[in-house]
């Protein structure tokens, strides 16, 4: 039986990005985003985060660029439509628990689906969400993975792009950054609050 795959998180960084839950082949090889049609790791190099492109074997050294990975819920599936709704609500209040204790400044949601299931939000805008979550900013930003059809490779980079960008991160020179995906404006950080989870 698969297991659970492991955060990579430490105090105070600046994105800890969230993914639904391990896909299978990363449980399987006890790596983050391994799997062979996961977009995750060139969209965040060519966005800025990372100065080159990190391997799944290397998955951790991304703590080295202010950042962290974890996902809402521990259970691997093949596909995150797997999962209930019941999962997300149980994961809840563990993950908020977390994200108190890592206190990052902003948490980047790889996808809606989660959000939507902790929240119990419907309509939900890609980018900053208007209240925080910990004291984490919340982004919303579209699924790295290849089945993920909607937003191919430069719209990927363009909407990961914006959270660099609001994170304050410095890691690519602006006009290699602007070569690889455009001009990007700069994201307001939203007025903080309460995060309130969905309790049923």
């Amino acid at each position: 039986m698969v297991g659970a795959l492991p955060d990579i998180i430490a105090e105070r960084l600046a994105v800890v990005f969230c993914g639904i839950n391990p896909g299978m082949a990363a449980a399987a090889a006890g790596r983050h985003f391994a799997g062979r049609g996961n977009r995750f790791w060139r969209a965040i190099h060519l966005a800025g985060f990372t100065p080159e492109e990190i391997l799944p074997d290397n998955d951790r050294t991304i703590l080295q660029y202010r950042c962290g990975l974890t996902t809402v819920v521990e259970r691997p599936t093949a596909r995150a439509d797997q999962l209930s709704v019941q999962e997300f609500i149980a994961a809840a209040a563990h993950f908020e628990r977390k994200i108190a204790r890592y206190s990052p400044r902003f948490v980047g949601f790889l996808g809606k689906a989660a959000y939507s299931a902790l929240s119990g939000q419907r309509e939900i805008a890609w980018g900053s969400q208007p209240v925080a979550l910990a004291g984490a900013v919340v982004w919303v930003l579209p699924n790295p993975s290849g089945r993920n059809r909607a937003f191919p490779l430069d719209q990927l980079v363009s909407a990961y792009r914006q959270l660099y960008l609001a994170a304050g991160l410095s890691q690519l020179p602006a006009q290699i950054a602007e070569r690889m995906c455009g001009p990007c404006s700069e994201r307001t950080r939203p007025r903080a609050g309460e995060f309130t989870w969905r309790v049923e």
